[in-house]
């Protein structure tokens, strides 16, 4: 619709929203206003076409808004001698970051290092740590692995409180990812704050728990029911430590948070805002100061294609574009044959410099919390906090993330989500670019390393039903 259908004939310098939408619903000529120009989120929030500028927002940037943010490569090849020299290789081609995703972890989708203190080492020989940040994703097996890390910095003789760490200790995300934990809700309740607490004595910045969303996401969940689970992730962390007595204050800046970021623009960078707002509204419920929440993004899994695999490079530049502009501190790309397989040097190398490329020559980063005052960015922001507080209290009122999962309840919402979503893709009422939509009849073959699927946990002492992660291309039978 050209702009002259709304304008012929009109003298409108500044028109109203009330003028506008007359104008509009002429030019449509009898079609439906709310079904041709009106669009909702997962949520059912309503995104329109024209929205006021707002006046009175305050802007949200990263934790440190004069510097870019962290481009974090995956290490999680289950060859130690492969993913110690794709670690080195990543550095000295740009990264600032690695996250290393261990076998069993619910993001290593098959894959990881293995879980052993010797891959930890062999991995970070090498590495400078002093300009790097090193992130655990979390798994089952976190709170050892925090123990190896620290002690491969003494051995090293590397001050810890002078580096980026983020140890990624989750039980939530673990408990949901993996369907186990590997001792009772009751017992981990008791125990992580005493686990923990030399941690905190030792200073050592960084995080140290983690609110993981990307489990929930990648298994179909909408972005509130993914911030909401955060939240009450979160909150099941301050209560541990309000029942140890250990002053939240001290606990409350080793928090983060890592989500998922897809190819929804608006609507990622919408969620990025909001986890800092929902944070903040945490703390200031709990009486303790301030802090900006710590957020890694990692660019989905679940919108990943088999066929026609060079169209994930444009997901992820979206999804990676969004995270950036909405203040993420830390960015990681999934490499886009990552549906095939172990991504190998080609993919691996695409991810990255396509955050390289954002980062130094377009200056994303430059401009903190650039959606700022953004009268569209802003309501789906604050309509996003609405809709995540509400399944947080929901959760709450189940008893807690870790009861509700136990119970079924998140999985089914989650379920019930990732159904209605799945509806839409097998109708045509959404689509997919080169699995769904313009589909290439042939294509070039794709290059992984060789390297076996690893099986899941099967270990602990309570049980969930598992949140495994399931592309949107498999779940409509279109990814092959």
């Amino acid at each position: 619709m050209g702009a002259g259908a709304l304008t012929r004939d009109v003298d409108l310098p500044n028109p109203d929203a009330k003028r506008w939408q007359a104008l509009a619903e002429k030019a449509l000529a009898g079609g439906s206003f709310e079904e041709k120009l009106v669009s909702r989120t997962d949520d059912g929030i309503r995104i329109g076409p024209l929205s006021q500028r707002s006046t009175s927002a305050e802007p949200l940037p990263r934790t440190n808004p004069t510097a870019p943010w962290v481009v974090s490569q995956r290490v999680d090849d289950p060859d130690i001698a492969r993913a110690s020299a794709q670690a080195l290789e990543d550095i000295a081609q740009g990264a600032t970051g690695l996250s290393l995703v261990f076998e069993g972890a619910p993001n290593a989708f098959g894959y990881g290092l293995p879980r052993t203190a010797e891959a930890l080492e062999a991995v970070l020989d090498g590495v400078p740590l002093n300009r790097v940040q090193v992130r655990i994703d979390a798994h089952p097996w976190s709170r050892a692995v925090a123990d190896w890390l620290l002690a491969f910095l003494s051995k090293r003789r590397s001050d810890p409180t002078k580096l980026n760490l983020s140890f990624g200790i989750d039980p939530a995300a673990i408990f949901a990812g993996t369907g186990r934990l590997r001792t009772s809700i009751e017992a981990l309740q008791e125990s992580m704050p005493q686990s923990l607490a030399h941690f905190f004595s030792m200073g050592v910045p960084g995080v140290l728990l983690e609110a993981d969303g990307r489990v929930f996401h990648n298994a179909g969940a909408t972005e509130a029911q993914e911030l909401g689970t955060m939240m009450a992730s979160v909150v099941s962390y301050l209560r541990m430590f309000e029942k140890a007595r250990q002053p939240l204050v001290y606990a409350a800046p080793h928090i983060g948070f890592a989500l998922s970021v897809d190819q929804d623009q608006f609507v990622s960078i919408a969620k990025v805002r909001a986890l800092r707002k929902l944070w903040a509204r945490i703390q200031e419920a709990c009486s303790i100061p301030a802090s900006t929440a710590s957020i890694h993004a990692e660019t989905s899994y679940r919108m990943m294609t088999m066929a026609d695999p060079e169209t994930n490079i444009l997901r992820t530049a979206i999804a990676a574009f969004a995270a950036a502009a909405g203040g993420a501190d830390s960015i990681s790309i999934l490499p886009h044959t990552i549906a095939h397989g172990l991504p190998a040097g080609f993919a691996r190398r695409v991810a990255r410099n396509a955050q390289l490329i954002m980062a130094e020559e377009s200056h994303i980063g430059h401009v903190a919390d650039p959606a700022s005052g953004s009268g569209a960015v802003e309501a789906l922001t604050n309509d996003l906090c609405a809709a995540a507080w509400k399944e947080f209290q929901r959760i709450e009122a189940e008893g807690g993330v870790l009861a509700s999962l136990q119970r079924g309840y998140v999985q089914n919402r989650v379920q019930t989500a990732a159904a209605k979503r799945n509806g839409a893709y097998r109708s045509g009422e959404r689509g997919i670019v080169g699995t769904t939509l313009y589909r290439v009849g042939t294509e070039r073959p794709v290059e992984t390393l060789p390297q076996e699927r690893r099986p899941t946990l099967t270990e602990g002492v309570a049980t969930c039903e598992p949140l495994f992660p399931v592309r949107i291309d498999q779940s409509i039978g279109a990814g092959s």
